[in-house]
């Protein structure tokens, strides 16, 4: 796990700048503490920060073919780079290393980009073709690394992180309106936007190549098609399933630093703990909790049972409100864009405890995304009867139900299953609120006709993959090709490395979710049941107190109450407040109204107000250092609203 940049003059000659590349470095030197390297050759100059995990001693970065024809810098790891190496050395390659990262230069010269279809891993990566003066730039096909970029005037820069863009443009860039309203809708910014005019960011499974004057963004990656699969019995899937989860969690322990276990109480994590047992015993795992004096039900006390269960050597981190309110600001500055999650300062919190012990952890994220984890799985799986039914009686059903005084969730789920185009369908199950009541916020000059049309075409490039699937599956691509990338993923990617810790996701690894997507919705909701074939796998490690558990997140019930229970207090002041930044592209009075609608309990707004409030602070933190920085942090809205 380390950190890249790096800047190409992809349509004339001009020297890439040493001083610029060594600022964008600096900018992420927290991903990468352990080394730094660089190269230039003349338009091209690439920057690297290590965090080093596999070959200690021989993983630097930038790395070459031996004739100095092929470079790499390399975000992540590629798990299966020993079958890989073992590949290429029977086609005549020579190795120089033990690194994952000298695969990707061989296999480049074996394969060409064609490379990034051998890969099964998490990367964010660059290679520089010298011959054909060609530079790629590369997302993982689940979108686990970020790669940002910025293509101005013929010259492309790009990096791990925003920061290390806005380091070589010299500057924060004006905010990109469609970024707002899709944040307004969605609680994070969907690939390619970023929250900065011109700033964009790679999909799950897309490059970016540049050369011969020019430059071109193409998928990589398409997931698996599930028409035309073979039907599949239960326990055949449940033993496939099973033996897929031992050799991706193998896959994931390979390190030559210690590794540990982020463990919530759920059964995700605990399944993680019982399947790194197959290869180990007493691993290192961390729980956030949030006090069990104001909380009953606090996850501290499950994970500790599941961490006994299993022999682990357990590690409490207990975040308290003076905790959160104190390190909010400094945690949503370190995302870099806005993210409406309240879960940011706990994921913060366990990450840094657990770099004081390990280098790398794992994670127990994708298996909700998956295998149908969600409550609105149940709803989109239960959708195509409610389409059946006559329309009468839908109408019918639908009026009373948005009658009723907020239940913002059902709502949602009532007017976004009666809708006919499927893409859109979907769209609207992920939208807080309807597109025109969105774009009601906005001050008048705000928005463009550009911007809403870009809204209204969100992930029509994913059609493909969506057509030929259950209703499901295809509601799931857009998950995993967008929400748990974009949002889930990248967070954890930000604060893990804030503190310089690698956090793995065994859950996506590539055999693991190709084969879930396959699957049809039976295996996934069957009779109102979530997650119905990854809890099967779980019955074999896990007892029944575990599978019983409700579903939690790190610290997510404590921290939504702190949250709500200020919204009528400063929180409001804040909102109201015409002086706050947000008010700079929206309009007050529209955002009042949403405020009196939530306090007078017409309609539960409480996930849109903290989605504004969460971008005022984001605004406020303007370009805060890093978050191992030992600076104050700034105490704002955000902050005010957990007080």
């Amino acid at each position: 796990m380390c950190g890249i940049c790096g800047q190409y003059h992809f349509s004339e000659a001009r020297p890439a700048s040493q001083e610029l590349l060594r600022a964008m470095s600096r900018s992420i030197a927290h991903r990468g503490p352990d080394d730094e390297g660089y190269h230039r050759d003349g338009a091209l100059g690439l920057g690297f920060r290590r965090l080093s995990i596999i070959d200690l001693a021989g993983g630097h970065q930038p790395m070459s073919d031996p004739d100095g024809l092929v470079w790499v810098v390399f975000n992540g790891e590629i798990f299966n780079f020993p079958e890989l190496r073992t590949e290429l050395l029977a086609c005549g390659h020579h190795f120089r290393t033990n690194s994952d990262t000298e695969v990707l230069v061989h296999g480049y010269r074996q394969w060409g980009v064609d490379v990034l279809q051998h890969l099964n891993g998490m990367f964010g990566l660059a290679i520089w073709d010298a011959t054909r003066r060609r530079l790629v730039l590369a997302r993982d096909a689940a979108g686990i690394k970020p790669v940002y970029y910025h293509v101005e005037d013929g010259t492309v820069v790009f990096g791990s992180e925003l920061r290390a863009v806005l380091a070589a443009r010299g500057g924060r860039p004006p905010l990109d309106a469609t970024a707002l309203n899709l944040l307004l809708r969605f609680r994070y910014v969907p690939a390619p936007w970023t929250v900065y005019e011109g700033v964009r960011k790679l999909a799950p499974g897309e490059m970016a190549v540049f050369e011969n004057g020019g430059w071109a963004l193409k998928r990589w990656y398409r997931l698996p098609a599930q028409e035309g699969t073979p039907e599949i019995r239960d326990d055949e899937a449940i033993e496939e399933l099973d033996a897929l989860y031992r050799r991706a969690l193998k896959r994931h322990l390979l390190s030559d630093v210690p590794v540990g276990l982020l463990l919530s109480g759920g059964i995700d994590s605990g399944l993680l703990l019982g399947l790194m047992n197959l290869y180990g015993g007493s691993w290192p795992t961390y729980t956030i909790g949030y006090g069990r004096a104001a909380y009953k039900d606090d996850e501290l006390q499950d994970a500790a049972r599941t961490a006994r269960l299993f022999g682990a050597r357990h590690c409490e981190v207990d975040l308290t409100r003076e905790a959160f309110e104190t390190s909010l600001a400094r945690t949503v500055a370190q995302v870099e864009e806005p993210v409406a999650s309240s879960s940011i300062v706990s994921m913060f919190h366990v990450c840094e405890r657990a770099r004081q012990d390990v280098k790398v952890a794992l994670v127990g994220q994708g298996p909700d995304e998956l295998f149908g984890g969600y409550v609105r799985h149940v709803g989109v799986r239960c959708g195509e009867a409610w389409r059946q039914l006559p329309g009468w009686m839908r109408r019918g059903l639908a009026a009373g139900l948005l009658r009723l005084p907020r239940n913002e969730a059902l709502k949602r789920g009532v007017r976004s299953l009666s809708t006919e185009g499927r893409l859109e369908r979907y769209r609207n199950v992920f939208s807080l609120m309807p597109g025109p009541e969105v774009d009601a916020l906005f001050r008048p000059d705000v928005l463009s006709g550009s911007a809403m049309s870009a809204v209204d075409t969100l992930w029509d490039d994913l059609a493909p993959e969506i057509e030929g699937r259950d209703e499901l599956s295809g509601f799931q691509v857009l998950e995993l090709r967008s929400s748990l990338p974009d949002e889930l993923l990248m967070f954890t990617d930000k604060l893990s490395m804030a503190h310089g810790l690698e956090v793995r996701v065994p859950y996506l690894d590539r055999e693991v979710f190709e084969f879930a997507m396959r699957l049809p919705a039976r295996m996934k909701v069957r009779f109102g049941q979530r997650k119905w074939l990854h809890r099967q796998v779980c019955r074999r490690f896990l007892p029944s107190e575990v599978l019983r558990r409700k579903k939690r997140g790190f610290g997510v019930d404590a921290v939504d109450g702190w949250l709500q229970a200020s919204m009528g207090g400063k929180l409001s002041g804040h909102l109201l407040d015409r002086h706050s930044l947000i008010y700079d592209s929206f309009d007050p009075e529209a955002v009042r109204g949403l405020l009196v609608e939530h306090q007078q309990r017409r309609h539960d707004h409480h996930k849109l107000l903290f989605t504004l409030v969460a971008l005022e602070e984001w605004l406020r933190a303007g370009t805060s250092p890093p978050a191992r920085s030992t600076s104050p942090s700034h105490a704002g809205p955000l902050a005010a609203a957990a007080a």
